[in-house]
């Protein structure tokens, strides 16, 4: 999984990407299709609430289907006390959005959780050290977190993922991961809710370092999205969405700089990544959210709950 292949630099319509070698296939990296099979579907919630199964090789976890969940706001928006919380239906069980969800739902499909919808500005995010891990509204010094200007893309996080705050990417400058879940950047055209849980295919990635932490940025795009059949790598952003991958790694440079921060900086020679390497990164991330969760590294401040 951490092998470092050699990268070939190629450029689309002048917006830069990054190729992954073919023999480093999505097949050789994703995870058993089970995750998302019949199996898991015929559980019930009950089964669920007894106790938790081994559904795969990584970890043990009780998967929900994310149709099934309901969202419950806690508090007012906008407010200090504000939390979106998942809950079980049947029995009103909280469940981790983090990291109750599944992963992976099979033919290269994942499970994107919705934080900050696109046009808002407010900086909503997941709270990995709160149990449940709800969404809520950033701080800092006690006070809300608003980006200085909208983000223009639908963006939060996949399921089961964890950037390693001790491991070193070698591809990526040696950068420590930022000890959160993968960030995703959603693409389309439709402006989704808070805690939305959309079917997505991701078609790239951003190597964003953030204070000397590799953040990566996650491109994809909704299934629903009248141009998702279009778009199936790094590539094709670029022809049917021109621009945009430029947009995207200049307004992540730049958002700091209005607070009086240095702009945030870029590996892989500031280009897009395509897809195999974005499911390689999405890959090594599961791999290790679950040495997290089964505790063979530690959590900190994590809430595991």
């Amino acid at each position: 999984m951490r092998a470092s292949p050699r990268l070939l630099a190629s450029a689309v319509g002048g917006g830069a990407f990054l190729k992954v070698p073919s023999r480093l296939t999505s097949s050789s990296l994703l995870f058993p299709a089970r995750i998302g099979g019949s199996s898991v579907r015929r559980r019930s919630a009950s089964h669920h609430q007894s106790r938790r199964r081994c559904l795969w090789t990584s970890t043990c976890r009780a998967l929900y289907k994310p149709d099934g969940l309901e969202i419950r706001e806690e508090g007012q928006p906008e407010t200090l006390d504000y939390r979106v919380f998942f809950l079980e239906p049947s029995a009103q069980k909280k469940v981790s959005p983090w990291h109750d969800i599944p992963l992976h739902l099979g033919d290269g499909v994942f499970n994107f959780i919705v934080e900050i919808p696109k046009e808002t500005s407010a900086k909503m995010e997941v709270a990995t050290d709160e149990p449940f891990t709800p969404i809520k509204q950033d701080t800092k010094k006690g006070k809300l977190r608003y980006y200085p200007y909208n983000i223009n893309w639908n963006y939060g996080l996949l399921p089961q993922t964890w950037e390693d705050p001790n491991h070193a990417n070698l591809e990526v400058e040696g950068a420590l991961g930022d000890n959160d879940p993968v960030d995703v950047v959603e693409i389309g055209e439709r402006r989704a809710k808070i805690g939305q849980i959309v079917k997505v295919k991701p078609v790239g990635a951003f190597a964003m370092i953030d204070e000397g932490e590799l953040d990566w940025k996650i491109i994809a795009i909704s299934l629903d999205d009248p141009r998702a059949p279009l778009v199936n790598d790094v590539g094709d952003v670029e022809k049917h969405f021109p621009g945009t991958l430029t947009a995207i790694r200049d307004w992540f440079r730049d958002y700091k700089i209005p607070d009086g921060k240095p702009a945030n900086k870029f590996g892989l020679n500031s280009a897009a990544a395509d897809k195999d390497y974005a499911l390689k990164v999405i890959a090594e991330t599961n791999e290790s959210w679950a040495k997290l969760i089964k505790r063979n590294v530690p959590a900190g401040e994590l809430s595991l709950v």
